[in-house]
Parts: C-alpha cells; sequence; structure tokens
C-alpha cells in the first residue's frame, strides 16, 4: 500500500499550533516544568526551578535550557518546545534492541562503514540550537556527523516506535522535521496494529505499510537489508500478554 507522506505534514502545523496554545494556558497558571513527571524527585525539582529556562515560553528554549536538565529526564527539544519523554516499556525496548541488532549484523557482514545505534542518542536534527531529539533506533553513513557528545546533523535511517504518549508528534511533527532535514528513510513502528509505515523520503517520500509478518526491506541499502519481525514480535507479544505481578503476595 503507497501513499504519499507530505499530506500528512500539512497537518503538522495545525498540530503545533494547538499544543502551543495548550501550553500557554499551563503557562498562564504558572506550572513548572517538572509537574510533567510525578516521579522527579523533590532534590530535582528544586534544581529545576532554579533554571532560568523556567520562566520561558514553549517554543523559546536552547540546548542551554536542554543541557541544563536533571541526567534522569528525558525530554526532546523540538523547534525550542520541550517534550517530555517517558522511559520505553519492555516490549518498546525489546523491539528496538532486536531491530539495530539486526542492522548492525547486516552492515558488519556487508563490511559498511554505517553505524547502528539504539536509543538514548542525541540527534542535532538541524545543526542549530532549537532541535535535538533522540530516536527510538538510528543509521548513520557519515562517520563525520558522530562527534563527541552527539550525531551532528540528520541520520540516514530514523525509526521510532509509537507509544501513547508520542504517537502525534512521531506521525506528524517528526515527520515533518525528518523531511525537511534530510533524513533519507524514516520508519513508524506501530507494535499494537503490528504494522511498519516505511517513507522513503530519498525516492519522493514514497510510503508502505508492511504487516509484522512480512521482512521489511531497507531502502537505504537497496533493499537488500530486510529486517524480520517474526522473532520481534513473538518476544514482544509474550510481553505484552504478560501478567502484572501481584503486589500483595
Amino acid at each position: 500500500m503507497e501513499k504519499e507522506c507530505s499530506i500528512q505534514t500539512e497537518k503538522q502545523k495545525d498540530i503545533q499550533e494547538n499544543e502551543e496554545s495548550v501550553q500557554e494556558k499551563k503557562e498562564i497558571k504558572k506550572e513548572p516544568l517538572y509537574v510533567m513527571r510525578e516521579t522527579v524527585s523533590e532534590k530535582d525539582m528544586v534544581k529545576e526551578a532554579s533554571l532560568k529556562y523556567a520562566s520561558k515560553r514553549q517554543g523559546e528554549y536552547t540546548l542551554e535550557d536542554y543541557y541544563a536538565l536533571p541526567d534522569d529526564q528525558r525530554v526532546e527539544l523540538i523547534d525550542g518546545v520541550i517534550y517530555d519523554m517517558a522511559a520505553p516499556n519492555m516490549a518498546h525496548q525489546t523491539a528496538a534492541t532486536e531491530i539495530t541488532f539486526q542492522l548492525k549484523n547486516y552492515i558488519n557482514s556487508h563490511g559498511g562503514k554505517c553505524f547502528a545505534y539504539s536509543a538514548p542518542v542525541d540527534v542535532q536534527l538541524d545543526c542549530d540550537d532549537r532541535t535535538m531529539v533522540q530516536p527510538d533506533v538510528l543509521v548513520i553513513c557519515d562517520r563525520d556527523k558522530i562527534i563527541k557528545r552527539c550525531v551532528y546533523g540528520a541520520p540516514d535511517l530514523v525509526i521510532e516506535i509509537l507509544s501513547p504518549s508520542s504517537e502525534r508528534k512521531d506521525l506528524t511533527i517528526k515527520l515533518a522535521k525528518y523531511i525537511g532535514a534530510g533524513v533519507r528513510e524514516y520508519w513508524v513502528i506501530d507494535l499494537r496494529l503490528e504494522k511498519v509505515i516505511v517513507y522513503d523520503i530519498e525516492h519522493n517520500c514514497r510510503t508502505a505499510i508492511y504487516g509484522m509478518d512480512k521482512h521489511v526491506p531497507v531502502q537505504i541499502f537497496g533493499g537488500d537489508c530486510q529486517i524480520s519481525f517474526a522473532g520481534i514480535m513473538e518476544m514482544v507479544r509474550s510481553i505484552l500478554n504478560s501478567p502484572e505481578p501481584d503486589e500483595n503476595e
């Protein structure tokens, strides 16, 4: 199934304006950023409250603010807007790790010069001070983009695994950012629906949707590399269907 992915990016402005409006309402109530995480410690709250970015509006934050956050608080900075990131669950982490493993195996077995990473890895996508993202999986083929503190510039392949809190961002805001920054290929994985959406940005943004019963070809490698999801989904289903422990036992 193919369609143009550029259509979805037209919605991005409306969605971002709506999100900025919500953020403005929160700021009117003078809610500090740390209330977004109930698990942040008292010590971290004090640290955050003292930062100068605490009085800024969404859209005005920079890398200085990003690096001033506590190390254990995961966020992304996109066009000056700070987005909180929940820790990935075990199904999410399992899928990301296994996909990265398959990509590394292919690259190494073919004597490739690319590198595959899984989160957390900082990506200074636009090479400016207003955006820093952390894709779930990424492939870099230009070694000059790998510097000490981050990936500096657009990766060749980016993969995001949807979660309830990231779905809108991954399918709209990040899609538009990756297209604009020059990412060659972008995957969005929905573990619940067992679907993979592939945006072949390099080739007129062609879009294909695959079921998890298929081998999904990686276009930046000419389709020769194919990710098998059969084993991945067997583990993921086991995790998703596992019972929660009884804390009273």
